[in-house]
């Protein structure tokens, strides 16, 4: 099958391409690598199933497929707080983009939407069918709305051009090819332990997080896509296991083999206090459920994250000038 993922030179996009490569399908990722990183796709080059084009997706060329995974955008605090029109721009005009390459193709489409729809949420945990509580005009705005935005524009392209798409709220995840300096908690964590400095954990600790690994969250994607009586459905994916910042943090250091400490910052401006998704309806239309226990996916991340300052490593020796 051939398949398209926009931002697929990300975090969750590569991981998700090498999935599909797996499986057979012919694969053609988009991404102006703003935050994807071309060393994501860089393992999969020498494939001739494989095509990357370094493009804005708002002005992409129609990309014939069968299946578009809609993933173009950044999705960390650091991403969008330094690109908020970019944010906001290819969550309006990329995602307009995609809708009319599906038309065009009559491809199947999944839009990968956020958990951050649901703004600082009044219910818990949260299921699909909650409005949300956003601010328009806060810290996160750009990335809230922006997502809000390409919801409804799926909808309208479902109703009114009968595009065969589905809506995926993606809840936190982590895993290997994470940026390590993209500011979510496990990347910063697992750095800060890495390197024995003390984790930083902004207020009190006492916010919760339920953190999904990244081979979960690609299978979701999968079944959603390609399971059907999908389309028009709306899905949560994440891990419905919730835990503190603190509990993270103290787990990220045992892992780790850390001497590092935890010291406190104030709280940042916007933060979110919890976060728990509801996930029924993920199991019981995609019979899926987060099947990764949290020590386990955190060990293999955080030796990717060894790996990664070992590069670090080396690249700046080699960058240092020698002297006699």
């Amino acid at each position: 099958m051939k398949t398209l993922i926009t931002g697929g030179a990300g975090f969750i996009g590569s991981n998700l391409a090498e999935r599909l490569l797996l499986e057979g399908h012919q694969v053609t990722v988009i991404d102006n690598l703003i935050t994807g990183r071309l060393r994501n796709v860089e393992p999969f080059m020498d494939d001739e199933r494989f095509h990357f084009l370094e493009v804005d997706l708002a002005a992409a060329p129609i990309v014939d497929a069968d299946a578009i995974f809609h993933l173009a955008s950044p999705a960390s605090p650091v991403g969008y707080g330094r690109y908020p029109l970019e944010t906001l721009h290819v969550n309006a005009m990329g995602t307009w983009r995609a809708l009319q390459m599906a038309v065009a193709s009559r491809a199947r489409f999944l839009l990968a939407s956020t958990s951050e729809v649901y703004g600082d949420p009044l219910q818990h945990p949260q299921p699909e069918e909650y409005f949300g509580n956003v601010d328009p005009v806060g810290p996160r705005s750009c990335y809230d709305e922006g997502k809000r935005f390409a919801e409804a524009l799926t909808v309208a392209h479902i109703k009114e051009m009968d595009v065969d798409a589905r809506i995926v709220r993606i809840f936190n995840s982590y895993g290997p090819r994470n940026r390590i300096d993209d500011g979510r908690m496990v990347p910063t964590f697992a750095a800060q332990a890495l390197r024995n400095e003390p984790l930083t954990v902004h207020g009190d600790g006492s916010q919760t997080r339920s953190l999904c690994y990244v081979d979960d969250v690609v299978e979701g994607l999968m079944r959603a896509m390609f399971r059907e009586g999908t389309s028009g459905r709306v899905y949560n994916l994440g891990q419905p296991r919730e835990h503190s910042v603190l509990e993270f943090a103290s787990l990220i250091i045992g892992i780790a083999g850390s001497a590092s400490t935890i010291v406190h910052l104030p709280p940042r401006e916007g933060e979110i206090e919890r976060r728990k998704p509801e996930v029924r309806r993920a199991q019981q239309e995609l019979g899926w459920t987060a099947a990764t226990p949290l020590e386990e996916g955190l060990a293999r991340t955080i030796n990717w994250y060894r790996g990664e300052l070992r590069q670090e490593g080396e690249r700046a020796v080699t960058a240092t000038p020698r002297t006699r």
